[in-house]
């Protein structure tokens, strides 16, 4: 069984880091940059600087379908500076885009590959996402950048990500389950 999983494990990354040599990865990936991008810039600001609130990891969701976690979390990284480009909002700050990378790479490992999306599935990547970069790494970022209390950070971050779950779960699960539907259409 466990020599199962390591194999098994090593395949899927290799599998994942072998999209970077597929011209239509790199292309599909290319244009989930320019989503995500695109639904970056219309992001709905709770307090300035501090509580935002944006569904580009949606795309990014999607391009974890089809390109992996590596290609998505690099193609997320880019996204981000991309955005900060177009869009400069405040400090530039490399913990931001590591987030997205990690966005990137957290969806990849949940939805690359797979055939069958459950809603299951669903909440526990959006949980993974909301407890590593939502509760903890954002206002790790912002303390380390503004100084406030990450506490103080965290309760409005808490209320808002409570708010939010339950959407933003139902918007994943209706975006990879319409690309798992797509996908399968394609490999008709």
């Amino acid at each position: 069984m466990q020599k199962y999983f390591v194999t098994q494990t090593q395949l899927f990354w290799k599998n994942s880091a072998d999209e970077f040599k597929r011209v239509s990865s790199i292309c599909l990936a290319a244009m989930m940059t320019a989503l995500n991008t695109l639904i970056g810039a219309f992001r709905i600001v709770v307090i300035p600087k501090f509580l935002t609130i944006s569904f580009a990891s949606l795309a990014t969701a999607s391009c974890a379908m089809m390109c992996g976690p590596l290609l998505t979390g690099t193609v997320a990284a880019i996204a981000d500076i991309l955005e900060f480009i177009l869009r400069p909002d405040g400090t530039f700050f490399f913990g931001f885009t590591l987030n997205e990378f990690l966005t990137g790479l957290i969806y990849g490992a949940f939805f690359y590959r797979v055939s069958t999306i459950s809603l299951k599935r669903c909440i526990i990547a959006r949980l993974c996402i909301v407890l590593l970069m939502n509760m903890f790494l954002t206002p790790l970022w912002l303390y380390i950048l503004y100084g406030d209390s990450f506490f103080a950070l965290l309760t409005t971050r808490v209320i808002k990500n409570i708010v939010m779950f339950p959407i933003d779960v139902a918007l994943l699960y209706f975006v990879t389950s319409t690309t798992a539907r797509i996908l399968k259409q394609r490999r008709r």
